[in-house]
């Protein structure tokens, strides 16, 4: 029997369990796939702590990339034989198999390996969504990225300095400070040790930004609204410290009738047309060289455990990709 990554309860890294697994036909609308790489996201954490309830038992993870083995009835979008990849639908990439909703997944297409695919679907739409459709950054802005040497950031910020715009990282060392300015950032602010909005108006001439992308959440989010110009756009789309403490609207009028934003990737692409046109604008940005994607930690799936340790103790920097 194909094994998987099993939680029973939410709680640590400890409850991850690799078990077992019986794995059926598809039904209506579903693929059944087998793994060749399976995406880490920071999301997944969340799934299992609790911070985003989940139904329980459940598998984890939600990016992976593999092989179509079978499709029910009525599929027609992938078929028995197609290298595919997919971010979102069900929790449950953890596993060598797995059955899932069809109409998520997207070709890979030539030139891309496996473990490229699975670790760029999640990060790589969600960089995609922000900076051209959020707010869609111009040649000659200046924008604030934080966690830039993350697996969203170091994709996003490559891309937004393709695009011409003036990239302000975040980081939290020395040491991700080098690969943060390795990879588009123009200036770097180890928040550790700098005030971060203080650094901002000094780059900026004491202007701020038109726009803020914070996947930090609780620790950084009233400090970043004070990075932004008047009509500034603050886009919070992750809670890596937690979550944001709720406030009062009527600060975003007093520091300059400024705009909040809390999108998810699954609205971004609801419809197919949506999804696949935002995953083939990643895979030309990485096809053109905008993009250079670097899986800088893989581990075997069994070892999921210790890969939540790994991420959660902010001891990894960049894409993780795990081997079935």
């Amino acid at each position: 029997m194909p094994k998987a990554i099993r939680i029973q309860q939410t709680g640590g890294p400890e409850v991850l369990r690799w078990e077992a697994v019986e794995i059926g036909e598809p039904g209506p609308g579903q693929a059944r796939i087998r793994h060749t790489a399976v995406g880490v996201n920071f999301i997944d954490t969340y799934h299992r702590s609790g911070l985003y309830p989940i139904p329980l038992p459940s598998g984890l993870g939600s990016e992976g990339a593999g092989i179509v083995e079978a499709v029910g009835p009525d599929v027609t979008v992938v078929k028995p034989g197609d290298r595919v990849a997919y971010a979102g639908g069900p929790p449950g990439s953890y596993s060598q198999v797995r059955l899932i909703p069809a109409h998520i997944l997207v070709p890979v297409p030539e030139g891309a390996t496996d473990q490229t695919a699975a670790a760029v679907m999640l990060k790589g739409m969600t960089a995609q969504y922000l900076i051209r459709r959020t707010y869609t950054v111009k040649p000659g802005e200046t924008v604030l990225f934080h966690a830039a040497a993350g697996g969203v950031g170091l994709f996003a910020c490559q891309w937004l300095k393709a695009l011409g715009a003036t990239v302000i990282g975040t980081v939290g060392s020395d040491e991700k400070a080098a690969i943060a300015r390795a990879h588009g950032c123009d200036h770097v602010v180890i928040s550790t040790r700098e005030d971060v909005a203080k650094r901002v108006r000094e780059i900026t001439g004491g202007v701020g930004v038109p726009v803020v992308y914070d996947s930090i959440g609780k620790d950084t989010f009233m400090n970043s609204l004070d990075c932004l110009r008047p009509l500034g756009l603050m886009v919070s789309f992750g809670n890596s410290s937690g979550k944001v403490t709720p406030f009062d609207i009527g600060v975003l009028s007093q520091k300059g009738s400024l705009y909040l934003a809390r999108p998810t990737l699954a609205t971004y692409t609801a419809t197919r047309a949506d999804l696949e046109a935002t995953a083939r604008d990643v895979f030309e940005a990485i096809r053109t060289g905008k993009v250079k994607v670097e899986v800088r930690h893989t581990y075997p799936l069994e070892r999921a455990e210790q890969v939540h340790r790994d991420l959660e103790g902010r001891r990894t920097v960049g894409s993780i990709v795990m081997t079935p």
